[in-house]
C-alpha cells in the first residue's frame, strides 16, 4: 500500500472520524470549522465537533430554516387533499379520525423513525441516502451479490430524490400562490404565470449562491411557523374539545370503521411527511441535537396546533375544504399570509434545489454520472455549488409539472410515490445498517426497522393507486436518471476493461525507456491515469510526437471512496519508481472537493517540489465509439458514448490551471 506523507498506512480507508460539514445548505456557524476539521485531520484526530450554547441555537435557527421547509409548508394542502377528495363525510367522527391519523403519522414517522432511529446512522457524521448506500455497501462488502443489489437499490433512491425535486417546489409555491384565489376570485388567472415568474427569480439566482439569502432562512421559517401555531390556536380556542383527536384511538376506530376509505386517504395523509428525508440528509450540517431541538420544540408543536385549527375550522365550515389553510385566517391577514407562505415556499425548494447539488456531486464522485461543471458560490465554504447543468434541467421539468398539472391538488395527485419509495428504501438500508454495521441480533433489527417497514410500504401502496393520475410523472423522471446513471457505470465499466487488455505495465515501459532514454527537459510533467500502475496513453503520445520526457514524472490516479470525507494526512499514496518518477494515488471521499494541485502539494520534502509556473498536467482525452462487440445494448453505448463526449473535462473537474493543461486524444471502441 506504500506510505503517507505522515507515515500512516492507508489501509483501509477511512475518514477521520465523525465530521459536521453539508454541501447542500447555507453557510451557517461551526460549518468553516467542521470543513477545517475534515482536511485537517491530524488536528482533529476523530473528535467531532462540539457545538456550545451559542452555536446550538444558531445551528437550531439554521435547522428550523433548511431542514423543516418542506415538511413545515405541507399544512398548505395535506388537510385541503385529505377532506377535499369527497371520500369522507364531515362527521365529527371522522375529523376527529383524519387529524388522529394526521398527527400519528407525524409522530411514527418523522419523530420515531427519522428523529430517533434514522438520525443514528451517520456516515462518519454526514446523512443522506447516499451516505446511508455507502455505510451499508461497505457493511456488506464481504457478499457482492448483496452489494451490488443495496447499490442499484440505494442508487434508484438518490434518482427518486429528482422526481421529488421536481414535485416539490411545483407544489409548495404554487399551493401558497393560489391563497390568491382566496383574496379574489380574480385573481385565478394569475396564478400559473405568478408562479412561473417566482420559480424562474428563484433559479435565476442559484448562480449567486445561498449565502447571501440563507442568513435569512431560519428566520423567516421560524416567523413562518409562529404564524400557522397562531392561526390553529385561534381557531382550537373555539372548540377544544378537538384535542381529544391526540389519542391514537380515534385513528383506529376510523380505519377499523373505513378499511377501504383509510387506504385510499393514506396517499393524501402522507403530503404531511414530506420532507422528512431532509432531517436525514441535513445532519452532517447541523448535527442531530439541534435538528432534534428544532423538531420536538418549534417544527411538531406548530404543525399539530394548524391542522388541528383546520380540523375545527372544517367542522364548524364544511364549504371551508376548498382552502382550509388560508380560510383560518382573518380577511386583514389574507395577503401577508400569502406572502409569507410564498417566501416559505420559496426556502422549501431552495433547500430541495441544493440538495440536488449536493446530491449529484456526490453521485458523480461516486461513479454513477459523468463530470459536469461545478462553480463553488462562496471561496469560504467548499460545500456552497452550483451545477448549471442541473439548475436548468430541473427549472424546465418544474415548468412542465406546473403546465402540466396547474393546481396544486393534480400535484398532489403526483406527490407522494417518489417520497414514499424513498422512505422505504431508507428504511431498507437501515436494516442492513444496524445488522451488519452495528452488529446487532437478527430479531432486534427486525423489530427496530419491521414496523417501519410495514408502515413506508401501506403509504407506497396506497400511493401506487395515484400512477395513472400523475403518479408517473416523478416516476418517469426518476427512472430516466436511473438509466443514465446505470448506462454510464456500465459503460466505465467496459471502458476500463478495454484500456486494461490494451494496457502496458508501467514499471517495464520505464525499464525499457531507460535503456534509451530521450531527452530530459526541466520541469515536471503530471500524467493522469485511470488505473495505478499503467502506462498513461498521454506519455505514449508525448514521447511519440514530442521525443521528450520531464525531470520529474509523477503518473497520478484518482481514487474517490464511499466515505463521506478523507483528511488530507490520508490523501496520498507515493510509491517511488526510479529515475525522479513517482506513483500517485490521490484519495478523496464523497464529500471532498477534488483540487489535485493542492494534493500534489504534499509532493514538497519527497524528492518532487512541484512548482506551478514549471509543471504541466498530461490527460488522455478518450473519443467513445459504439461498436458491434458484446457489452451493452447498442442505443445504450449510444447514449454512453454521448454522455461521455458532454462530461466536463477532467481539469475543471480536478481544479487544474488551465494554462498547464495537454490533452492528448484517442479512439476507444467499447
Amino acid at each position: 500500500q506504500g506510505t503517507l506523507p505522515c507515515g500512516n498506512s492507508l489501509a483501509p480507508v477511512a475518514a477521520p472520524g465523525p465530521v459536521h460539514a453539508h454541501n447542500s445548505a447555507p453557510a451557517n456557524h461551526g460549518t468553516r470549522r467542521a470543513k477545517l476539521c475534515a482536511e485537517t485531520a491530524p488536528l482533529c484526530p476523530g473528535k467531532a465537533v462540539q457545538h456550545s450554547k451559542s452555536s446550538l441555537g444558531a445551528l437550531t435557527l439554521g435547522a428550523i430554516g433548511v431542514v423543516y421547509g418542506d415538511i413545515g409548508t405541507s399544512v398548505l394542502y395535506s388537510v385541503k387533499e385529505v377532506f377535499g377528495s369527497g371520500h369522507v363525510p364531515f362527521t365529527q367522527a371522522n375529523v376527529y379520525g383524519i387529524l388522529s391519523l394526521l398527527f400519528w403519522t407525524l409522530t411514527f414517522i418523522v419523530s420515531l423513525k427519522y428523529v430517533v432511529l434514522v438520525l443514528r446512522a451517520d456516515n462518519h457524521g454526514e446523512g443522506g441516502l447516499v451516505a446511508m448506500l455507502a455505510l451499508a455497501s461497505q457493511a456488506v462488502k464481504e457478499r457482492p451479490r448483496l452489494r451490488q443489489v443495496l447499490l442499484m437499490v440505494g442508487i434508484f433512491g438518490a434518482c427518486l430524490f429528482y422526481g421529488d425535486g421536481v414535485i416539490t417546489p411545483a407544489i409548495t409555491v404554487l399551493g401558497a400562490v393560489e391563497g390568491l384565489e382566496v383574496v379574489s376570485p380574480g385573481w385565478s388567472e394569475a396564478v400559473i404565470p405568478l408562479t412561473l415568474l417566482i420559480l424562474l427569480g428563484l433559479f435565476v439566482v442559484q448562480k449567486h449562491g445561498t449565502a447571501s439569502i440563507g442568513r435569512f432562512f431560519g428566520p423567516v421559517m421560524t416567523l413562518w411557523f409562529v404564524v400557522i401555531a397562531a392561526l390553529g390556536v385561534v381557531q382550537i380556542a373555539s372548540h377544544p374539545e378537538i384535542l381529544w383527536a391526540l389519542s391514537p384511538h380515534y385513528a383506529l376506530d376510523f380505519m377499523v370503521a373505513n378499511p377501504k376509505v383509510s387506504f385510499i386517504l393514506l396517499g393524501a395523509v402522507v403530503l404531511c411527511v414530506t420532507g422528512s428525508e431532509a432531517l436525514y440528509a441535513d445532519m452532517g450540517h447541523f448535527g442531530k441535537q439541534p435538528i432534534r431541538l428544532a423538531w420536538f420544540s418549534v417544527a411538531m408543536p406548530a404543525l399539530t396546533l394548524n391542522y388541528f385549527g383546520q380540523g375545527a375550522l372544517l367542522l364548524e365550515d364544511p364549504q371551508a375544504v376548498k382552502n382550509p389553510f388560508y380560510m383560518l385566517a382573518p380577511d386583514w391577514a389574507l395577503v401577508p399570509l400569502v406572502l409569507l407562505a410564498t417566501a416559505a415556499a420559496v426556502i422549501a425548494s431552495q433547500a430541495l434545489i441544493t440538495g440536488a447539488f449536493s446530491v449529484t456531486k456526490q453521485v458523480i464522485q461516486l461513479g454513477y454520472l459523468p463530470r459536469l461543471r461545478v462553480e463553488h458560490t462562496n471561496v469560504r465554504e467548499t460545500g456552497q455549488i452550483y451545477l448549471p447543468f442541473v439548475n436548468w434541467s430541473l427549472f424546465v421539468a418544474i415548468v412542465l409539472a406546473v403546465v402540466l398539472f396547474r393546481s396544486s391538488s393534480n400535484l398532489a395527485a403526483a406527490y407522494g410515490i417518489a417520497v414514499t419509495l424513498d422512505m422505504l428504501i431508507t428504511t431498507i438500508l437501515t436494516f442492513f445498517v444496524l445488522r451488519y454495521h452495528w452488529r446487532y441480533p437478527w430479531w432486534l433489527c427486525l423489530g427496530a426497522t419491521g414496523c417501519f417497514f410495514l408502515v413506508d410500504l401501506a403509504f407506497f401502496s396506497s400511493n401506487m393507486l395515484k400512477l395513472l393520475h400523475g403518479g408517473w410523472f416523478p416516476l418517469v423522471i426518476a427512472g430516466s436518471v436511473f438509466v443514465l446513471m446505470v448506462t454510464w457505470k456500465r459503460g466505465r465499466a467496459l471502458l476500463h476493461d478495454k484500456r486494461q487488455s490494451e494496457s502496458m505495465d508501467l514499471r517495464d515501459f520505464l525499464t525499457a525507456v531507460w535503456a534509451s532514454p530521450p531527452v530530459r527537459v526541466e520541469g515536471t510533467a503530471v500524467f493522469l491515469t485511470a488505473e495505478p500502475g499503467v502506462v498513461p496513453n498521454a506519455l505514449l503520445h508525448n514521447l511519440k510526437h514530442n521525443k521528450v520526457l520531464h525531470a520529474h514524472n509523477l503518473f497520478v490516479t484518482v481514487h474517490h471512496h464511499e466515505v463521506p470525507w478523507i483528511g488530507m494526512n490520508k490523501r496520498l499514496e507515493i510509491e517511488p519508481l526510479g529515475g525522479d518518477c513517482w506513483q500517485v494515488t490521490v484519495h478523496y471521499g464523497f464529500k471532498n472537493d477534488p483540487d489535485l494541485p493542492r494534493a500534489l502539494q504534499l509532493m514538497r520534502g519527497r524528492g518532487c517540489e512541484l512548482e506551478p509556473m514549471s509543471t504541466s498536467y498530461f490527460l488522455s482525452r478518450d473519443v467513445v465509439t459504439p461498436s458491434l462487440a458484446s457489452g451493452m445494448a447498442p442505443w445504450r453505448e449510444k447514449l454512453f458514448a454521448q454522455m461521455h463526449h458532454n462530461a466536463s473535462g477532467a481539469a475543471d473537474f480536478l481544479h487544474l490551471p488551465s494554462n498547464a493543461v495537454v490533452e492528448l486524444g484517442s479512439k476507444v471502441e467499447i
